[in-house]
Formats: structure tokens, C-alpha cells, sequence
């Protein structure tokens, strides 16, 4: 029973099913269930595509009018055919649909609090939580261009270099290292992507662009929970893309040989070792590749 992966994994599922309130007629005590719930949430955040919600929720069609008809009916939200493709229907949320979303957060976020709590190993709980909810939605995961001083990509920057800092034998100090501006990585000059799930970063790349015949790929990270799953080569690949549109035909990166996964990877990417090409103390491994 101890060792058995499916009955482990069907304990889970009863032991969330029962703490979400999935099966509470009334979810956190707002007169509704949780599938109602979900969908207000989805418009909420920002999702307000009928299709789109459908998709996320993984719910389908006669449910979701339903769902629909009854939040139209409590006055919560309004649904209308989109202002510029006729055939999609967008549902926006009304005052009260907004105030109900927030008695939602607000309940959401202290029972969150509370389960945290109870655990004697808060950190422990989350990175568990991290693996599993990633595993579960990886297929959602987006890849974004945005400005790499976003307040999210500065949070994936941050957390590649702390590990940067644990990982090498020297440490590591950002300003002491070849740090491309930021404009450098903004159209259209280069990139910077960021990996989304269900609206957390859990990825980031840079393409610096140069004035030495050449772009330079920087700050590949993947947070823990979704390494293995192959969004690493997924965001290399992006960026090679973007680097193709803004018609660059070379690209070089640096990295360090304790990295080793990443220089493995590097390598069946087709990338081609080359001699030192910058003055960065970190790197001892330099690539190229012609695209």
C-alpha cells in the first residue's frame, strides 16, 4: 500500500477533493458550488472567453451554459458576442460579479493560509504543491514576450541567481558578471520570454541582441518543479524563433561546466563549443550556433 502509485495517488485525490470543498453544495460558504465558483474566478482573472474558459476548466459545453445561464440569472455576470469576431462570446463580469469575486479571493487566500500552517515544514508543503500542480497543468504553459524589468521576470532573474550563487564553487554576483541591459532584450534588439502557468512564471530566456554580428542567449532558468518536463529546449527553441524573426543568424551563449544538464542539453541542441568570446568571470564553456 505504501509503494503502490495508484493507490497513493487516489489518497491524494480524496484527501484534495474533500480540502477544496469540490464536493460542498455550498463552496467557502458563498450559496454555490465550486464549479460556478471556477468559472466567476476565471472571469475574474481575466479569462473571459467563453471558449477559452471551457478549454481551462476542461468543462463541456451543456455544463458550461448551464453554469453560464445561472451566474447571468444571479446577476453576476453578462455575456455578449466580442466587439470584434462575432462568432465568440465574452462574458464580462457585472459590479456585483466583481464584489463576489473578491469575497472569493479573500476566503481562497485565508483557507490557502491556513492549510500552510498546519504543516511544521511550510516550504516542504509548497514545493510539493509546486510538482504537483505543474505536473498537472504543464500542457497550459505559455510562453510570453515581455520586458525583461517586468516585476515577473524580475522574480525568475532573482531566483537564477540565487541558485547561480549555490551552485558555483565562487559564488555568484550579478554585477560582476557580463549583465546585458535591459534594452538589449527588448524588440528590436532582442527578447525576453517568460513561461506562464496559470498565471505564475516558471521560466524565463533572454536574447541579447549585439553589435558584433551576433545575438547571445542569457538567464536560461526553469524553476525546480518543472525540470525533466522539457520546457528548457521548448524556450530555446523560442527564442530561436524570435531571434529568426528579427533576422539574426547567429547566436552564442556562455554557461559553466558544474551546470551540467544544461550543457548536455546544449549539445543535442546542436550547438557547437567554441574558444572564450566575452570577459564574464562565471562561464568556462562557450557555444555557438548558425540558425
Amino acid at each position: 500500500m505504501l509503494t503502490d502509485p495508484v493507490a497513493r495517488t487516489r489518497r491524494f485525490h480524496r484527501a484534495v477533493t474533500t480540502e477544496a470543498g469540490v464536493l460542498d453544495a455550498s463552496f467557502l460558504g458563498r450559496g454555490r458550488p465550486l464549479g460556478p465558483a471556477r468559472v466567476l474566478n476565471a472571469i475574474g482573472r481575466g479569462i473571459t472567453d467563453i471558449a477559452e474558459i471551457r478549454s481551462y476548466l476542461r468543462l463541456d459545453s451543456g455544463l458550461m451554459s448551464r453554469i453560464l445561464r445561472g451566474l447571468e440569472e444571479e446577476g453576476l455576470i453578462t455575456v455578449s458576442a466580442s466587439e470584434t469576431d462575432a462568432r465568440r462570446r465574452i462574458a464580462t463580469l457585472t459590479k456585483s460579479g466583481e464584489e463576489e469575486f473578491s469575497a472569493y479571493e479573500a476566503l481562497s487566500d485565508k483557507q490557502a493560509a491556513d492549510i500552510v500552517a498546519r504543516h511544521p515544514h511550510p516550504e516542504t508543503l509548497l514545493e510539493a504543491m509546486d510538482v504537483v500542480a505543474t505536473a498537472l497543468g504543464f500542457q497550459r504553459t505559455t510562453i510570453e514576450c515581455v520586458s525583461p524589468l517586468d516585476p515577473r521576470a524580475v522574480v525568475c532573474l532573482e531566483a537564477y541567481y540565487e541558485e547561480l550563487a549555490r551552485n558555483l564553487k565562487s559564488g555568484f554576483d550579478v554585477n560582476l558578471s557580463a549583465d546585458p541591459e535591459a534594452s538589449d532584450m527588448e524588440h528590436p534588439r532582442g527578447a525576453f520570454l517568460l513561461a506562464m502557468l496559470d498565471g505564475m512564471p516558471i521560466g524565463c530566456i533572454g536574447l541579447k541582441g549585439t553589435d558584433k554580428g551576433y545575438a547571445e542567449l542569457k538567464r536560461l532558468w526553469i524553476v525546480p518543479s518543472a525540470r525533466g518536463m522539457g520546457l528548457a529546449k521548448r524556450m530555446m527553441t523560442e527564442a530561436e524563433n524570435e531571434a529568426r524573426g528579427l533576422g539574426i543568424k547567429c547566436l552564442r551563449l556562455d554557461t559553466n561546466s558544474v551546470l551540467s544538464d544544461a550543457v548536455a542539453m546544449y549539445h543535442k541542441l546542436g550547438w557547437t563549443e567554441i574558444e572564450r568570446f566575452n570577459e564574464d568571470p562565471y562561464p568556462d564553456l562557450f557555444f555557438e550556433k548558425h540558425i
